[in-house]
């Protein structure tokens, strides 16, 4: 079968060489496209997958959000014009459930952010399969009007990646080493504001801290502001403690072991409350505690081999769906 998958973000990325590693050994073709994206485009070529590019990711305002959203669906029309896929997957991209449910393309789409309302509104109504950890309440799922199956999997979506990771580069920052990330304050879903700089700064008393900025790799005093492109999941095996908002590097680490402390701006986070709960290392603080808790935290490696194995890997699924298709 001929599978399209398209990847919006760094994340995407990564879900998307794993699920086309595990389709292409069963004999399907997967093409994979993804846009101009400060994540995507460098984290394609570490991993060595060949991505086609299509349009770019332009946060400036919402007209510019709309029009490259527009000119990406359109020439994805021109693409398909006369070799349709058989399947559509993605991690909620927008453009690609527009134009697959425009050309009656089945549409398998995993999901894990509830907060952003604006991407699940437009894409879950549109999708016949979604995948999605069981830690997320179906009647959410329902809510932002998905009509499709829900199938619930008793793991998270960085499984599918970080259950027979291996380490692949070595990051020489120093040690302890601290990881923090800065909040995507240009997603739309973004509206309430946490210093994470200002945090970071505050975190070299304790160590050495990478500072990973989404926007800029300018020099910032007293912090490390990598230049070129680094690989989060390698960076946060070999670091001491990571510090961010919850999401994708939160549970790269917590699943690898890594202390992860999530500063509270988002509520609904199931996904890291499940892990939690579960006994991997996250941990929920407002941003005026964090500092302390890393005092205490950092550097406690855990040893969550046992707790990783007993997830189920959402791949698995996907499988499963696309072999009914095969009957």
């Amino acid at each position: 079968m001929k599978i399209w998958y398209d990847a919006c973000t760094g994340k995407h990325v990564r879900y998307g060489a794993a699920i086309a590693k595990r389709l292409r050994s069963l004999g399907h073709e997967v093409l994979l496209t993804t846009r101009k994206h400060p994540d995507a485009l460098p984290l394609a070529r570490f991993l060595k997958e060949e991505f086609i590019t299509i349009g770019k990711y332009n946060p400036e305002s919402l007209l510019a959000r709309l029009k490259e959203g527009l000119r990406r669906q359109l020439l994805f029309c021109k693409i398909w014009k006369e070799n349709v896929p058989d399947i559509a997957i993605s991690h909620g991209s927008v453009d690609l459930c527009r134009v697959a449910f425009g050309l009656k393309i089945p549409i398998i789409s995993t999901f894990d952010t509830p907060h952003a309302s604006a991407v699940n509104r437009l894409t879950l109504p549109l999708t016949d399969w979604v995948v999605a950890s069981k830690a997320i309440p179906r009647k959410l799922i329902r809510a932002y009007g998905a009509r499709g199956e829900i199938v619930a999997f008793d793991g998270v979506d960085e499984v599918a990646w970080i259950k027979n990771f291996k380490s692949s580069v070595q990051y020489d920052f120093g040690k302890p080493l601290i990881v923090v990330r800065q909040l995507e304050e240009k997603a739309v879903y973004a509206e309430k504001k946490v210093n994470m700089l200002a945090l970071a700064r505050k975190l070299t008393r304790l160590g050495k801290v990478v500072f990973l900025s989404r926007y800029s790799r300018k020099s910032m005093e007293n912090l490390i502001v990598p230049k070129r492109f680094v690989d989060s999941a390698n960076l946060v095996m070999q670091a001491d403690l990571f510090v961010g908002v919850g999401g994708t590097i939160t549970r790269e680490a917590a699943l690898q072991g890594t202390p992860a402390i999530v500063v509270e701006v988002f509520t609904r986070q199931y996904v890291d409350d499940f892990l939690a709960a579960k006994g991997f290392p996250i941990f929920r603080v407002k941003a005026d505690r964090a500092l302390k808790l890393a005092g205490r935290i950092l550097g406690q490696k855990y040893d969550v081999k046992g707790l990783l194995e007993q997830l189920e890997n959402p791949v698995d699924v996907i499988e499963r769906i696309i072999d009914r298709y095969q009957l």
